[in-house]
């Protein structure tokens, strides 16, 4: 599968335009709720611009060879959820929507501890058709950007920085010479 590499610029510049748009929907949350372990920078980003407390939950829907499992299953929760989360405007974030599967079982486990609203912010949504829905309960639904679906390789994934930042600009060029 094709990659696309983001550097730590693009992502806080995508962040920053998802909390403008946040802020400017009206909608105010009282907590972040951040999907580990992808949505922990976003979620931090977003905190910056927004200066709400953050959460995390851990939900693994990958195996060790990055291959989607049949269902997300949960592996960290929010310790005393219910009166954390009870009455409370949340955003959650993640930083890819790929099949949607992680985002329903979250939103749906979210739902259980009768939030006031639920929002979602992703950094990226692959045009693509999804496996999960998003529930109606979700009251708005903030992508920084939609991208095609390539394999996303983020920043805090690399081994080696540089060499993640220079694919980048090499992807960047390759698009400019097209």
């Amino acid at each position: 599968m094709e990659k696309v590499h983001y550097t730590y610029q693009d992502i806080h510049r995508t962040a920053k335009d998802i909390a403008g748009r946040v802020k400017a929907s009206g909608f105010a949350p009282d907590i972040i709720v951040a999907i580990g372990s992808g949505g922990f920078i976003p979620a931090r980003i977003l905190r910056t611009f927004l200066g709400k407390p953050i959460l995390a939950v851990g939900v693994a829907y990958y195996d060790d060879q990055d291959r989607p499992t049949e269902l997300p299953r949960t592996v960290q929760w929010i310790e005393e959820a219910e009166r954390k989360l009870a009455g409370k405007r949340i955003l959650l974030v993640d930083e890819v929507d790929d099949s949607r599967t992680t985002l329903e079982y979250c939103i749906r486990e979210l739902m259980r501890h009768r939030p006031a609203e639920i929002a979602v912010a992703v950094l990226h949504d692959k045009l693509k058709e999804k496996r999960g829905v998003i529930p109606p309960e979700v009251s708005r639904y903030f992508a920084g950007e939609k991208i095609e679906d390539r394999w996303v390789c983020y920043p805090w994934d690399a081994e080696d920085i540089d060499e993640h930042d220079a694919a980048r600009l090499a992807e960047g060029k390759a698009a400019g010479a097209s």
